[in-house]
């Protein structure tokens, strides 16, 4: 998942809940929790949306067949329990009684087939498709597309032949209450998937009847979560209600959410401390994280996180689409004083793709793997001058493209002068609304990119495979016919050794290659009102406020 803020207090990932120093005000004293995202959402369609900002919102308005406790373990949702066979390859799932949409309308287990055939469509192009790709068929329902003669198809040809092969999708409904999964191997994160955001329920009428905007209207928003949309004022906030159809309404302490969309973090700090917000999830001041320590050592808190920090090189673009102006780059950075001086959050300087704290047998994968690099000031200079550029002499100007943030301004200008005072090169820097970074991304319009990403499952393959060939979160444009393989190895085998080595063997020859520049792993600092109780931050989820409520 992507990651907004991330500079300073370990990006802040998740945050937690809080109530502001004056507690969350409303009308006859409704409990409202106010918390910053940071950014205006590009949409709250589950089924198409990448970023951490949109997933804090879409926690409180769907619900998967199972959610995450606080600890990540994935317990009852949607679906009361579940059964699998012996070898693990088919999940039957049981709703609970009586579900409904927050409409009023019944929801059964063909809402989650056809909302789950919906994202594999190709007509619809999302990106996180591939999360679906564990459950048989969906893998060729979503690519056939990627066939040179489909290239001048019409929708309608295409839709036909999406059809025909959705009859061999794994996932069927058996009665209203009952769901059937077959996957097309043993997945040992699989009830984890079905808590995320890709395989979130939508209303089938609502999407039909304004398939571009019906996540934008209160009205058509129609979800299945402990909460239900109010309004959405872009680049204000959107608030959310209790749904008192969920079918833990009475779980539910809450009356309103308001998710302030506030990008500067000296505001989004200041307006905290003043109490007008009960949680910074997005926007700590990384400048004034010293004087926060100090002065709110029980509302700001540094916890683990399951996520890296990095920068994206657009391989088609020169001199980038040689190898060894990549690792140059990625050599010539001081990740210890980028982490002690400007992020100062405890995150932890990476030399590899996949952060600490994924399970290897009886040991971790990062430290069964190891580093790959390191800094190196002389080979980075090697390397550039290999590459036909001795001191910098010749190199273009390049651009770094950020999302709005002092947090990535401060990190990005940091690398500049590393880069300058290291290689002898200059680099400009440049700065978008999420929204727009996000679409400059994925249309390979950027030199070099800001990134961050959150594991979805702990498990290494949440980040080994974004990095597949066309993947719909590759936006390097980087492609390794080997990886690819080694990829495919890993979710295709029962074998756990196996697994392991293929991912680790995958992880090399992405660190070889170096389409993308680790920075640092992250680790989460929020800020969260005390009055605030009740709040989870499962290692791989969005802040979690369904059981949440503020302490008088």
């Amino acid at each position: 998942m992507r990651r907004f803020v991330a500079g300073m207090l370990a990006v802040l990932m998740l945050a937690a809940v809080g109530c502001a120093r004056g507690p969350g005000a409303g009308p006859k004293d409704e409990m409202v929790i106010r918390m910053n995202i940071g950014t205006n959402p590009p949409s709250l369609d589950p089924r198409v949306t990448t970023g951490l900002p949109e997933a804090h919102v879409e926690i409180a308005l769907f619900e998967g067949l199972m959610r995450l406790d606080e600890r990540g373990n994935p317990i009852p949702g949607a679906a009361e329990r579940y059964e699998v066979n012996e070898d693990a390859t088919v999940f039957t799932f049981y709703l609970r009684d009586g579900l409904k949409w927050s409409n009023g309308d019944p929801l059964t287990a063909e809402d989650f087939v056809w909302s789950w055939k919906s994202t594999l469509n190709p007509l619809l192009a999302s990106e996180y498709a591939y999360q679906l790709y564990y459950i048989k068929g969906a893998e060729e329902m979503n690519t056939f597309t990627s066939d040179p003669k489909w290239e001048n198809a019409s929708d309608e040809e295409i839709q036909a032949e999406f059809d025909r092969l959705a009859e061999n999708f794994g996932a069927v409904a058996l009665d209203p209450k009952t769901l059937q999964v077959t996957l097309i191997a043993p997945t040992p994160y699989f009830l984890s998937l079905t808590a995320f955001h890709t395989y979130y329920p939508v209303h089938r009428p609502s999407v039909e009847a304004n398939p571009e905007g019906w996540f934008r209207n209160p009205e058509t928003l129609v979800g299945n979560g402990p909460f239900k949309l109010v309004s959405w004022t872009e680049k204000d906030k959107v608030v959310v209600e209790k749904n008192p159809n969920y079918w833990g309404a009475d779980e539910v302490k809450l009356d309103k959410i308001e998710f302030y969309l506030v990008e500067e973090e000296s505001t989004a700090t200041t307006m905290f401390e003043n109490g007008e917000l009960d949680i910074v999830e997005s926007g700590v001041n990384t400048a004034e994280l010293d004087r926060l320590k100090e002065q709110y050592p029980n509302e700001l808190k540094i916890l683990p996180d399951l996520g890296i920090y990095y920068y994206l090189l657009n391989v088609e673009k020169e001199p980038l689409n040689d190898k060894r102006v990549r690792q140059a780059l990625a050599l010539a950075i001081d990740r210890e004083a980028i982490v002690t001086q400007i992020t100062k959050g405890g995150q932890i300087p990476a030399y590899a793709l996949v952060p600490p704290g994924i399970p290897e047998g009886d040991g971790d994968f990062r430290q069964n793997g190891g580093d790959y690099f390191k800094q190196d000031v002389e080979k980075a200079r090697q390397l550039l001058a290999e590459a036909g550029f001795p001191g910098g002499q010749g190199f273009p100007t390049l651009t770094i493209l950020y999302n709005t943030s002092e947090a990535h301004q401060r990190i990005a200008e940091a690398i500049q002068e590393m880069w300058k005072n290291n290689l002898g090169i200059d680099v400009k820097l440049t700065n978008q609304e999420w929204g727009v970074y996000l679409d400059s991304r994925s249309t390979g319009d950027y030199e070099i990119a800001r990134a961050g990403w959150i594991g979805d499952y702990i498990d290494p393959m949440t980040f080994i495979d974004m990095f597949v060939t066309g993947g719909g979160n590759n936006d390097t444009n980087w492609g390794h016919p080997e990886y690819d393989a080694l990829v495919a190895q890993a979710k295709r085998t029962a074998d756990q050794a196996e697994r392991f080595k293929a991912m680790h063997d995958a992880e090399k020859i992405l660190m070889d290659e170096m389409p993308i520049i680790p920075i640092y792993f992250y680790t989460r600092v929020v800020m969260v009102d005390e009055k605030v109780k009740g709040w989870t931050m499962p290692l791989t989820s969005p802040l979690n406020l369904r059981d949440a409520w503020i302490e008088k």
